[in-house]
């Protein structure tokens, strides 16, 4: 099976549209949209490809660029292997100079499109904050419990997974999910009898044991499914089943599971390396671990107790 090895670039306007473009009749998957960029001719590197191809494209010079997200897609006949771009700096305005047709769209209206299926896990990775609170799992009337959810309301938030290891009223969630709509979060459930078809949610987060044992994806592709993991090959399982993010934990050693050995950030980067989708770091991660966290490619961080 041949390797390609190729670059897309991000594209935004004052609007914070992304541009994308649509495969010519000659072109493999013709009639797919998909971010400008093309194939690595020999000697190249990726930042001279991109810089290359938008120019021969769409006829403008980048100015300024960082690497967004590598990825890997297998077709029937072809192993992609992708680098995305952010364009941050860019002269003159975007033209389909090879004769490709163009169209700046909304977040929303790129799935109008027939889009690449690398682009899905691309659409993720620019949705999905870098910041993913889990609730604790116990005493979820208690006073303490509700003024630590109510406090995350007005944090920045936007992103929380509702763990509990009992049975919690459908009523109690409901609320829950009406307040995090009022400060337009997403609360995901992970409780020990869901069945994924509440309607009370944005989606769910299931455990490693759950991922394991199921066989496809649970739910629809409008509703977001996160995943636990703990070392490669869960997190390899977990977007095999098509989840749309993984969590892989413990990165660093915790107060809370002092016997448990840590992955290490080595370890943890190894997932991010090899994962299309986005990843999040969880244990013993503080917001100081943020900005370390997104430079070497990952989501963001997950915690209890971290923010």
């Amino acid at each position: 099976m041949k390797i390609i090895k190729a670059v897309v670039g991000v594209l935004r306007n004052e609007s914070g549209q992304l541009l994308i473009a649509k495969r010519q009749d000659h072109q493999f998957m013709a009639g797919f949209w998909e971010l400008p960029g093309g194939k690595i001719e020999d000697g190249e590197t990726t930042e001279e490809t991109i810089i290359r191809e938008l120019n021969e494209e769409l006829g403008i010079k980048v100015n300024a660029l960082n690497l967004h997200q590598t990825m890997q897609h297998t077709y029937a006949d072809r192993t992609v292997e992708l680098c995305i771009y952010n364009i941050d700096q860019y002269q003159n305005t975007p033209l389909g100079i090879e004769g490709q047709q163009i169209a700046w769209a909304s977040v929303q209206e790129l799935h109008n499109y027939q889009l690449l299926p690398t682009m899905k896990a691309f659409i993720d990775s620019i949705t999905l904050p870098n910041k993913y609170w889990i609730t604790p799992s116990s005493n979820h009337q208690d006073e303490a419990w509700m003024k630590k959810f109510d406090e995350k309301m007005t944090q920045d938030i936007s992103l929380i997974q509702l763990r509990s290891k009992t049975t919690l009223d459908n009523q109690f969630i409901t609320e829950l999910h009406n307040k995090c709509q009022q400060h337009s979060i997403k609360l995901l459930i992970n409780t020990i009898d869901k069945s994924f078809k509440e309607s009370y949610c944005d989606g769910w987060h299931i455990t490693t044991n759950e991922m394991l044992n199921l066989k496809s994806r649970p739910c629809t592709d409008d509703k977001i499914l996160g995943a636990s993991t703990h070392n490669l090959n869960e997190a390899l399982k977990a977007q095999e089943l098509g989840a749309d993010f993984v969590v892989i934990s413990p990165v660093q050693a915790t107060k809370t599971h002092p016997d448990t050995v840590p992955l290490g950030w080595n370890a943890a980067i190894e997932v991010v390396s090899k994962l299309n989708i986005p990843v999040y770091f969880l244990g013993g991660m503080g917001l100081n671990d943020l900005d370390r966290t997104l430079k070497i490619g990952a989501q963001g961080i997950a915690g209890v107790s971290a923010f």
